[in-house]
């Protein structure tokens, strides 16, 4: 089995009672690069770790990446997204200060006037010249995007 077991803790199975390991595994995220005419939206985190990041957040058990990259951008930035593409998946054990997480990037389009929204505090539109310190490690993440992008 893969994982680490937590400390030896187990769960009883509900219909035959046999004790299952319980196993810590990274937890899936996803990460949205919104493409706009004028640029890119990144938010403002309303919640530690603070700091400017690209919208996305947890994928909610019974939704597939799609649907939780189409519903965070719509939360944290009130901009209906067009998915273009599935861009890279990181998954640093180090890339989130509060857990170990595994985040799939996809780049999407939208049109409109970001507005923060759910976790972020602002959204706004950055041009690669002007981008502001981020969290995580989403500088690696936007950066590879524009290397990748010309």
């Amino acid at each position: 089995m893969s994982g680490v077991n937590v400390l030896g803790a187990a769960m009883k199975c509900p219909k035959c009672k046999t004790k299952i390991p319980l196993y810590k595994n990274p937890v899936p995220t996803v990460d949205i690069i919104i493409e706009t005419e004028t640029g890119i939206v990144l938010i403002e985190r309303k919640n530690p770790p603070h700091g400017w990041a690209i919208p996305g957040g947890f994928v909610d058990y019974g939704e597939s990446y799609e649907q939780a990259a189409i519903r965070e951008a719509k939360e944290e930035t009130g901009l209906k997204v067009e998915l273009v593409r599935q861009f890279h998946t990181y998954s640093n054990p180090d890339r989130d200060p509060r857990l170990h997480t595994a985040s799939t990037v996809f780049i999407a389009r939208a049109d409109g006037i970001p507005r923060g929204g759910d976790d972020a505090l602002q959204a706004k539109i950055f041009k690669q010249k002007n981008l502001p310190t981020l969290v995580f490690d989403h500088s690696r993440i936007i950066e590879e995007y524009f290397n990748n992008k010309y």
